[in-house]
């Protein structure tokens, strides 16, 4: 029965899809503090702890857009029950992984279900709150939980962790599918008008080969493990896959993303703040929460706690975003948000995090507000730059750069760190070489060496990489910040006539 005829309903659709999306949310932040557990459990090297951790946004990225057709196509409820019951197959699978590469295909199974669940989560809100006012507030709640979220993502694996093993931090989707699966089931609505067309799955494929042929070319170029040939063929195949998706986007009469839109200035400023700031964000949060339990000795539950400042200040930064676009305009917000969030990771990279004061926290708070305000304002540019008739064409392009954006940021920062910590790493002598070339990978390759040697050398390998890493991050964080610096400038001068610019036409 359709939505419209129960009216009563509505809000129960509401908690019901709402419910649906919070798991997928979760996923997104919640393995970054159990990275060094599983490192160990798993011996994953630094490679595959990048590819665990970033596979899910890049798949997420490319499959976004695909799944929200295909649910036009056959029904929002359909693919979001097919998708939850994925995700809690995919959820279980994770938790009782036996190596590195199990997990990582569990990930991507996990991708592949939260794909199909947040369009269908969105798609569903919209077509069950006709009142505007009313969809005003359903979307206003359902942001408020997905930012809540992902926020408390890493505290919520720190405190599964204090507890249980790292497999915990998957298996707590399983109970929630068991209520969320037929809570939907029972609720949504089962008739649905749907859309005629074409399902252009194999444009996706070639968005999602040409991304992970280019993130591979980079980690194995950085990592030094792959014959130069290797790389240059992996990259070319990447560039070759993303040229044939773009035409294949600018010769369609309906294409999947809508890259014309990048003919216009204010759009693709928005399109880059929105790719460098969740980058920054997930980059910064996955190299934060290594940093306080290798470096610090912290527990899990202790560096999700170290982290609520960043958590809580995103979480309520587009509200205030909003306002203050309004108040000063876009222009200004948006520029002032990412040069002071270039000033707050220069204050993290020169800051002790051993003695963290008040200024740690401090400086955490502002950079999770101020990149958070930068995500924002990038909607803000992306959205107020197009007709409504382009809006979901825009909108598509806006979520693949988030998605884009965390994936890539998680897998730059890990190369950069890696191969920043392989060069200052001051090893111990008489190590075996293999032994060695390992320790010198990533820091938490360090740890696993020294539990394969013990004694007093295991103890100054663990120090030495203490050390190491501390260079390595803040390196990073200065590198981070001076990226950002130059992008303010580039933002100030971009938007500089946003206000005056005219809508992309129809």
């Amino acid at each position: 029965m359709p939505s419209a005829s129960l009216p009563a309903n509505r809000w129960f659709v509401l908690v019901a899809v709402t419910l649906a999306f919070l798991p997928a949310v979760l996923d997104m932040t919640i393995l970054h503090v159990a990275v060094p557990t599983l490192t160990q459990s798993l011996n994953a090297s630094g490679t595959e702890v990048l590819w665990i951790i970033d596979i899910y946004s890049l798949l997420m990225a490319g499959l976004l857009v695909p799944m929200g057709t295909l649910a036009d196509r056959v029904g929002n409820r359909k693919i979001l029950l097919i998708g939850l019951v994925m995700f809690g197959v995919a959820s279980a699978w994770a938790a009782f992984a036996q190596s590195a590469a199990m997990l990582i295909a569990a990930r991507v199974l996990l991708a592949l279900g939260g794909s199909m669940i947040l369009p269908c989560v969105l798609g569903l809100i919209r077509k069950t709150f006709e009142d505007e006012d009313e969809r005003a507030i359903a979307l206003g709640l359902w942001g408020m939980v997905g930012a809540a979220g992902a926020a408390v993502g890493p505290l919520v694996g720190g405190a599964l962790l204090e507890h249980f093993w790292w497999g915990s931090v998957f298996l707590i989707n399983v109970p929630i599918m068991f209520v969320v699966v037929p809570a939907c089931y029972f609720l949504l609505p089962r008739s649905e008008q749907t859309t005629p067309g074409k399902w252009a799955i194999g444009q996706a494929l070639l968005l999602i080969a040409g991304m992970i042929s280019l993130v591979y070319g980079i980690k194995a170029g950085f990592g030094g493990k792959q014959p130069m040939t290797t790389v240059i063929l992996v990259v070319a195949f990447g560039l070759a896959a993303l040229t044939v998706f773009a035409r294949k986007q600018l010769h369609s009469s309906k294409p999947m993303l809508d890259l014309s839109l990048l003919s216009h200035p204010a759009i693709v400023a928005g399109l880059i703040m929105a790719i460098v700031s969740s980058g920054a964000l997930a980059g910064v949060e996955l190299t934060l929460a290594q940093e306080l339990q290798y470096v610090l000795g912290k527990t899990p539950l202790q560096a999700g706690v170290f982290m609520i400042p960043i958590m809580a200040a995103a979480a309520v930064a587009g509200p205030v975003a909003g306002y203050l676009s309004n108040w000063f305009g876009l222009r200004l917000v948006a520029t002032l948000s990412l040069a002071i969030s270039a000033i707050a990771l220069v204050g993290l990279a020169r800051s002790d995090f051993h003695e963290p004061g008040i200024l740690v926290p401090l400086a955490l708070a502002i950079l999770g507000l101020t990149l958070s305000i930068a995500l924002t304002a990038s909607s803000i540019a992306i959205m107020g730059s197009v007709d409504a008739s382009k809006g979901g064409a825009a909108g598509s392009l806006e979520a693949t750069g988030y998605e884009l954006g965390t994936g890539l940021g998680i897998s730059l920062f890990g190369v950069f760190t890696s191969a920043v910590f392989s060069r200052a790493i001051e090893l111990p002598s008489h190590l075996a070489q293999d032994l060695a070339e390992q320790a010198s990978r990533t820091i938490g390759d360090s740890y696993i060496v020294a539990g394969l040697i013990g004694g007093e050398q295991g103890a100054a390998l663990i120090e030495a990489g203490k050390v190491a890493f501390s260079q390595a991050h803040a390196v990073l964080l200065m590198t981070a910040a001076g990226v950002i610096a130059m992008l303010a400038v580039a933002v100030f001068f971009t938007l500089a006539g946003y206000r005056n610019s005219s809508r992309v036409p129809h």
